[in-house]
């Protein structure tokens, strides 16, 4: 089992701040920076490529999700941060280095949420006097009060577009800046022309004024940045939650035989450790007295204790189920088994986070056309002998017409309403496009331990263990922290039995409880404690009353109800299933043919899993990942997309797309069908938008659409976007169609 532990050399390591490395090629340093202003897949490419041109740098990662930047520079390249900082800054991107503990960008909701509050209050409000002039206009309205409506209206307008459009003002000032365009370009320059061309006309006493088309404008669009703002996933990189399994302190002994506490980070190979029961290995090491039993779990997804001894590994992050031990440091810091899982981690996350969203790959090709169409008719009125006010008040109109609002909701709308008909079923998606990369999956990889199964050792539902012996052994068994201990225990409770302590219980590391009942001295542990003949393959414990025969308790992880039945759905419907577990391969075998899996593999490190997938997705596959333990987090982060369940370890949690609660795995085929529905829906929500686009932008640039007609086609695209997405929340679906 120790060797099962050891990671494959070849495995890359992958980003980790300030953190310096030595290899073929010289030192090189790896650094994490944050960058506040990354969007999109655009800004994505212009980080990286911005980092790449400068000397030194020999490679820059961009993870959108999380907002950061991983730069690996050669170490004699750059001693501090400032030219990498300054070079995104030149960019027209703000950032700064990550912290020793880690930050995240603050996504700044409440202070959208602010904008689109007082752009709705104003468009109401502006509505309500247009509603009024444009009643007037036939009848006996004085002139002298429609203009005062509509300075009342600038009145309005003016401040609140000042700061209702300053996300979109400044994004496209930083753009113009740097001599590039984004989305936010048209957009702030129609809003801008519409509220000065509006104004001027009031100056003028004009009856054409189109206050209410600018405001409006602003309010749907801030609906659609708000919405994509709420499902962008601002958590910290998963990897650094791995800091949570180190213990912050550690009891080393001195070399004068003193106990002595320390915090964790000075501990060094060498020192003398004591690791209480219940305690987590603080660093890896060699156990050099006592003997126990280790919850390696979290580490290699066995989940039946490894018993140690005297010269065996410990790993950091593990737990001690038995009494206190002596250990060895061997590996400190950075070098732990938990520390090369989070290099794993971090390398998996960057490879994902270069994924475009569908959304993003729209807006590429959207911001050149605008500016396009719009100038052309500006230009071509003029050429046609028309004076620059109708040619401006045309070009608005085109400029308003493309605005993209029904373009910014098409996929957050979907998202949210696909997203709230999973909450529904006990389902969280994580990520902002982890419904898109779920739409394109073909393959999925399951582990086996509380992914397949239910992760809890239960004792086996044919055992014919009476209920005097049951009680007496919950007796002893409710006093330990033992997996199987609490097995026996809920098994007592299961069948309506009373567990009451056993007094004066005395744990014997490594090998199990005993106690005096009734003047009888019972035992409850392994094999040889309780005086068994021999120990059997299979996970169990023995309980021993007095002098009468040893009698076994046998354990399994019952898989969940509706596996089968679950993995035969999506066997039918067309998915690859494969099952990766680091548990033995005899019992990978068996849940491998109950669940008719034909594909599946036992006894894996977590590089060999990361491996695996990066196997399937170099042959073309799309990869789902299922697992729910440490040891399953770097694949978990490596796949196209990854669900886990809510009793998986915090670490693989955040390392999701989705998470999903109960006892079934239906779920899964649940979450599938959804994704490929939401993608179908984002897709008919940009035929609409483009639809409307061709209908109307012809008529815009012949003049026959006024910039408020516009502002009216803009809002009606825009609910129809919106109302297809929410009846995705309600309508039937094929399973995972």
């Amino acid at each position: 089992m120790a060797q099962a532990l050891t990671l494959a050399p070849e495995i890359p390591k992958g980003a980790v701040a300030a953190e310096e490395t030595a290899g073929a090629a010289g030192a090189t340093r790896t650094i994490q920076l944050v960058v506040e202003n990354m969007r999109c897949g655009g800004c994505m490419r212009k980080v990286e490529t911005a980092l790449l041109d400068l000397p030194g740098v020999t490679a820059a990662r961009a993870n959108l999700s999380t907002g950061r930047v991983a730069v690996v520079t050669a170490a004699r390249a750059a001693k501090t941060t400032e030219p990498l900082i300054d070079a995104l800054q030149r960019a027209g991107f703000k950032a700064s280095e990550l912290p020793p503990e880690g930050t995240t960008v603050e996504p700044g909701d409440r202070d959208l949420i602010r904008r689109l509050a007082v752009a709705g209050f104003a468009a109401a409000n502006i509505m309500l006097l247009s509603v009024a002039v444009w009643a007037g206009h036939g009848g006996d309205m004085p002139a002298s009060l429609q203009t005062m409506m509509h300075w009342l209206s600038a009145l309005i307008a003016v401040p609140t577009v000042a700061y209702a459009g300053m996300p979109f003002f400044a994004s496209a000032a930083a753009a113009l800046k740097m001599r590039r365009i984004n989305m936010d370009v048209p957009i702030s320059l129609g809003v801008i022309l519409a509220t000065g061309m509006s104004l001027y006309q009031t100056t003028r006493g004009s009856e054409q004024v189109y206050f209410d088309a600018a405001v409006s404008l602003l309010f749907f669009l801030l609906i659609g940045r708000v919405l994509d703002q709420r499902m962008r996933s601002q958590a910290a990189s998963a990897a650094e939650n791995l800091l949570g399994l180190i213990s912050p302190a550690t009891t080393v002994v001195r070399a004068d035989g003193r106990s002595e506490r320390i915090p964790t980070r000075s501990v060094t190979p060498g020192m003398a450790l004591v690791i209480a029961a219940g305690e987590r290995v603080p660093v890896d090491a060699r156990l050099t007295r006592g003997t126990a039993e280790m919850d390696e779990s979290l580490i290699t997804g066995e989940t039946r204790p490894r018993r140690v001894g005297a010269g065996d590994a410990l790993f950091c992050g593990t737990i001690n189920l038995s009494g206190p031990i002596e250990a060895v440091a061997t590996a400190c810091e950075e070098n732990t088994l938990l520390a090369e899982i989070s290099r794993l981690m971090q390398t998996a996350e960057q490879a994902r986070g270069r994924y475009v969203r569908l959304a993003d790959r729209a807006a590429k090709l959207y911001a050149p056309a605008v500016h396009i169409l719009g100038l052309s008719t500006f230009l071509g009125w003029l050429w046609l002998g028309h004076g620059w006010e109708q040619a401006l008040t045309a070009a608005i109109a085109v400029l308003i017409i493309t605005c993209p609002c029904a373009l910014a909701l098409a996929v957050p709308a979907v998202q949210v309403a696909a997203v709230g008909r999973l909450f529904k079923h006990g389902i969280v998606v994580k990520a902002p496009d982890g419904l898109e990369r779920l739409a394109e999956i073909d393959t999925i990889v399951l582990d086996k331990t509380g992914t397949l199964t239910l992760g809890e050792p239960r004792l086996e539902p044919g055992s014919r263990v009476d209920s005097a012996a049951l009680t007496h052994a919950a007796a002893l068994a409710c006093v330990s922290r033992h997996p199987y201990s609490k097995a026996i225990v809920r098994a007592c409770r299961e069948r309506g039995l009373a567990v009451v302590p056993a007094s004066s219980v005395e744990e014997i590391a490594g090998e199990g409880l005993k106690a005096t009942i009734d003047g009888v001295e019972v035992r409850l542990g392994s094999a040889d404690f309780c005086g068994a003949s021999d120990e059997i393959d299979r996970p169990a414990l023995w309980w021993k009353a007095g002098t009468a025969t040893p009698l076994a308790f046998h354990f399994d992880d019952p898989l969940r109800e509706d596996a089968a039945a679950t993995i035969a759905t999506l066997k039918r419907l067309g998915y690859r299933i494969e099952l990766l577990s680091g548990d033995r391969a005899s019992v990978v075998a068996g849940v491998a043919q109950a669940c008719g899996i034909a594909d599946w593999r036992g006894e894996l490190k977590p590089g060999n899993k990361l491996h695996r997938i990066e196997a399937l997705k170099a042959a073309g596959h799309k990869v789902l990942m299922a697992g729910d333990g440490l040891n399953d987090a770097p694949a978990l982060a490596a796949g196209n997309a990854s669900i886990a369940p809510s009793t998986a370890t915090d670490i693989s949690q955040t390392a999701s797309d989705v998470i999903f609660q109960g006892a079934k795995l239906q779920p899964l085929i649940e979450t599938l069908a959804v994704a490929k529905a939401a993608r179908r829906s984002a897709l008919s929500n940009f035929g609409i938008a483009i639809g409307y686009n061709l209908l109307f932008v012809p008529l815009a640039m012949l003049g026959i659409v006024t910039p408020l007609i516009a502002a009216i086609a803009m809002s009606t695209s825009s609910i129809t976007v919106t109302a297809n997405a929410v009846w995705l929340g309600h309508k039937r679906l094929q399973e995972a169609s």
